[in-house]
């Protein structure tokens, strides 16, 4: 697949410079076309006999499949969820923390991770982050007390990548990642970590609502918001058999169209994607230092962020002139994101609508 090739999957891309995947990726016709062909077949054929089980099963095994060995991991160690705050949530209500234990975070997270941190029984010690070393800052906070590292593998808010893999080595801890901004925009193997969570929307393209969790040992982590997968067989009071490996830990019910528009989303993307996320990002930062204060590190992933006096009237003057960007809330940033078909006259028609 060339890049023109791949760039003419998106139709957005015909009428705008979108700059946005962090937050939601573009759908790509191949996507959208398997949604429609799916929800029709419902319509027209209902949604239920022994066939269209069988289907649904298929497609969350090949989605499955797919998604962990884009992660390298096994399919038995992934869950199947609607979003990484859905995995955030199922790990922390699973370990079953107290008020004596600790959990390390960073003051960088997004509240898909900040708010499950919060609920989960522990006490938690942010690491604040400046413009400092993230690893040192997180070491910082780590106690005897500590029992789970919990951060983003790539901030939100700047691009930059918190090394949650020197982290996992220099302490051994337990360590749960959020892979929000990461899975899809950069090359990843979750296998050396206990917990990643994969967004399905964002960077993969994929329809809402979907998404995936790793769990190095599903046997360790208890279900605590069990679904009619996580059970091999129950009793008529609720005791169940856990259905074996992460799929216990299955979010629930996932509609078929929106598991043939994932399928279809992973499988399109080029082999030569992450090079040129990088590249995109690394003209993206050239540009705009030109004329901003970027706080994005060379060499990071798809997101390039910046300072800006009024980032909310910046961003809507882009939006008026066909640049889909987007501010951070309270942090005086404004946010680029660079995808594998992200090409110079996005970036180009990007710094028009700044300066």
């Amino acid at each position: 697949m060339t890049f023109d090739e791949a760039r003419a999957a998106f139709p957005v891309l015909e009428r705008l410079a979108y700059l946005n995947a962090g937050s939601m990726g573009p759908l790509s016709r191949g996507t959208a076309e398997a949604m429609r062909t799916r929800l029709y077949d419902d319509l027209e054929r209902g949604r239920g006999g022994g066939a269209y089980i069988e289907e649904m099963l298929r497609l969350r095994a090949d989605v499955r499949a797919a998604l962990a060995a884009l992660i390298g991991v096994e399919p038995q160690q992934l869950a199947l969820t609607s979003s990484t705050t859905d995995g955030c949530n199922i790990v922390l209500a699973g370990l079953g923390l107290g008020p004596e234990d600790e959990i390390v975070t960073t003051d960088a997270e997004h509240f898909g991770l900040a708010g499950p941190l919060h609920t989960s029984g522990a006490r938690v010690r942010v690491a604040r982050l400046g413009d400092g070393d993230p690893v040192g800052a997180i070491l910082g906070e780590v106690s005897a007390r500590t029992r789970l590292l919990a951060l983003s593998h790539v901030a939100w808010t700047s691009g930059n990548s918190l090394s949650p893999l020197e982290l996992k080595r220099e302490t051994g801890l337990p360590v749960l990642v959020d892979g929000a901004q990461s899975v899809g925009a950069i090359e990843v193997d979750a296998a050396p970590f206990d917990f990643y969570t994969v967004s399905g929307q964002k960077w993969l393209c994929g329809p809402d609502a979907t998404g995936a969790l790793y769990v190095a040992d599903p046997d360790r982590l208890h279900v605590a918001r069990p679904t009619y997968f996580s059970q091999s067989s129950f009793e008529p009071g609720g005791a169940f058999t856990p259905t074996e490996g992460a799929a216990r830990f299955d979010s629930g019910w996932i509609a078929v169209p929106s598991l043939a528009g994932l399928e279809v989303a992973l499988r399109q993307a080029p082999d030569w994607r992450f090079e040129r996320v990088l590249a995109a990002s690394e003209r993206c930062r050239a540009l705009l230092a030109e004329h901003f204060d970027v706080v994005t590190a060379p060499g990071q992933s798809g997101l390039v962020s910046f300072r800006a006096d009024t980032p909310a009237a910046l961003v809507a003057r882009a939006a008026e002139r066909g640049v889909v960007i987007r501010e951070i809330p309270g942090t005086g940033l404004v946010r680029v994101s660079c995808g594998y078909w992200t090409s110079d006259g996005d970036l180009e028609r990007l710094l028009d609508a700044l300066v």
